[in-house]
């Protein structure tokens, strides 16, 4: 038993599964089984349909921890985590009785040593190839990736967690897979935060991590750097993002529609229930997801006229795009019916208080005097948190006083927390630093909507960096990229400029940005902004789980 790896430059898994695990499947004219474990089960259903498999010859999709009736007829797939829970279920299946004719075994990453060996040691005779294909990360979106842990967040910030590091070591290990994939051995950057230290140890660890991979990749042979950076932050660097009401298309309905793994639900006409996905096969979503609330409700009922003019095509394509086109027009109804009822009224304090100024440009001298409305008003407990939320933001920090007559007025005094708890990811909330200062901003032309004033700071990091502004200081180098690696400048200057698609751009530069702690829709919007205005660098943006509702609050 021999193992191998290979590397593949899509972000999406799909092309780096049909080169490992189906072309493996195609060289024997025999239905196989593939069995998952639940990270591999999320990576799979990422990419491909029960249709694909089938085509390929994948009759069975198994759960590797659940009971199986034994085929040994059959020969069997195994994509697996290199884990001990999912080892030993291996070696479970073949250590007495075998269930399987043969096993294809397809780890996300490296295998350790230990766990390998035994592996060797009851199963040898019926393995037929073990690969390790560097796919430990989950591809949300084109440009969007998470490492799919949840209880990541708990475990970096509750003063009480005790695997912190080897979170940090496992959020390393995926990323370093990420950058594999992609074919980038990237310098590493991470922003410097005087009351944290997650962001350098983040730093160090995918540093090291990433010069053990290519030594073991290609030994003997040091690999040159690549045209990619990569840049850590921490979810403290901007708290107003994710805490705002954002009024873009997906944003907006993450925040208010009831969405569970990206299935909306909804009534048609008739009063039937109907579910759609929202996701990368849908291209009106995909057309459609970062723009304004305003702009989606103009533009669907014209692509609808578009498509009853469509006489010509099949009958079956005119019914599944009109589908799409009922979709969203019912989720755009929806978002806006919600934002009639209470969002509306919220939009413009929380504007104000985020951009520190109101529409006609007036800075906010009393943030209290923006904030008090909003208390007044009967909006739910959960509006007023955030609205609290971005008044202590606004003012970076508040007196314990101010904060116990802010709390009472909200009539949070059992869930303090949701307030107190920010102060773990970094962000001052009580008693005012006079050493505290707000990041400073890119100047920007006026945003057409008034209640859109606000930009994520994390976009103003991604223009910092593609142009080469990025302070030395507040964003020092865990590792150089090479001296090329200049932004849009430079880039543009050694190549020729090329379209906007994905592919086109591989060539170019790739900016690779980590959120510990979380991201938010607005931001994830950033990274396409960001790529679509300057062609010759991919800007892709990840997190430890998927995306929030803008709404989450943190609860160590």
């Amino acid at each position: 038993v021999a193992r191998s790896s290979r590397l593949n430059h899509c972000l999406f898994p799909l092309v780096e599964l049909k080169d490992t695990i189906i072309a493996d499947c195609r060289k024997a004219d025999i239905w196989k089984i593939l069995i998952l474990d639940p990270f591999t089960t999320k990576l799979v259903s990422s990419c491909c349909k029960m249709s694909d498999l089938m085509a390929e010859g994948i009759t069975i999709v198994e759960d590797l921890y659940k009971s199986r009736e034994p085929v040994p007829e059959m020969k069997a797939i195994y994509f697996m985590s290199p884990t001990s829970k999912c080892v030993d279920a291996f070696i479970a299946d073949f250590k007495l009785k075998p269930k399987y004719k043969a096993a294809y075994v397809y780890f996300t990453d490296y295998c350790p040593d230990d766990l390998f060996n035994n592996m060797k040691l009851y199963c040898a005779k019926y393995i037929r190839v073990v690969k390790e294909i560097n796919l430990s990360f989950l591809p949300y979106e084109a440009q969007v990736f998470t490492c799919d842990n949840p209880g990541a967040f708990r475990s970096i910030y509750s003063p009480h967690s005790q695997d912190k590091r080897r979170t940090l070591e496992t959020m390393a290990d995926q990323i370093v897979t990420l950058c594999a994939t992609l074919g980038e051995y990237p310098g590493v950057r991470y922003k410097k935060e005087s009351n944290m230290e997650n962001t350098k140890a983040l730093a160090e660890l995918v540093d090291n991590k990433l010069s053990a991979h290519y030594e073991l990749d290609e030994p003997g042979k040091k690999k040159e750097k690549t045209q990619a950076q990569v840049l850590i932050v921490e979810r403290g660097f901007d708290p107003v993002s994710p805490i705002l009401h954002e009024l873009t298309y997906q944003a907006m309905a993450y925040d208010l529609i009831d969405i569970q793994n990206e299935t909306y639900k909804y009534k048609s006409k008739d009063g039937s229930e109907k579910e759609a996905l929202l996701n990368e096969d849908d291209m009106l979503w995909v057309k459609l997801r970062h723009r304004h609330i305003a702009e989606v409700t103009e533009q669907i009922p014209k692509l609808v006229k578009e498509i009853s003019a469509s006489k010509k095509q099949p009958d079956d394509k005119v019914k599944c795009q009109c589908y799409d086109k009922t979709v969203h027009l019912h989720l755009a109804e929806d978002c806006m019916n919600q934002y009639q009822k209470s969002v509306e009224k919220l939009c413009k304090a929380e504007q104000d208080l985020a951009v520190g100024s109101d529409v006609e440009g007036v800075k906010v001298k009393d943030p209290m005097r923006t904030l008090l409305p909003v208390l007044l008003h009967n909006h739910s407990t959960h509006d007023k948190i955030r609205a609290v939320l971005l008044y202590i933001f606004s003012l970076s920090g508040t007196t314990e006083e101010n904060l116990n007559k802010l709390i009472q007025n909200v009539k949070i005094e059992h869930e303090r927390e949701f307030i107190l708890n920010w102060k773990e990811l970094g962000v001052n909330i009580i008693s005012p630093s006079l050493f505290s200062r707000k990041p400073s901003r890119r100047e920007r032309p006026e945003e057409t909507y008034n209640l859109s004033r606000w930009t994520p700071v994390i976009k103003d990091v991604m223009e910092d960096a593609v142009e080469n502004k990025l302070d030395t200081k507040e964003w020092p180098h865990q590792s150089e990229c090479p001296a090329a690696w200049n932004g849009s400048g430079a880039v543009s200057a050694r190549q020729k400029q090329k379209t906007s698609t994905l592919d086109d751009r591989r060539g170019g530069a790739r900016l690779i940005v980590f959120v510990i702690g979380g991201m938010c829709y607005s931001e994830t919007r950033c990274a396409y902004q960001v790529s679509q205005a300057v062609k010759s660098c991919q800007v892709i943006i990840g997190e430890q789980s998927t995306p929030p509702k803008c709404s989450d609050a943190p609860d160590p």
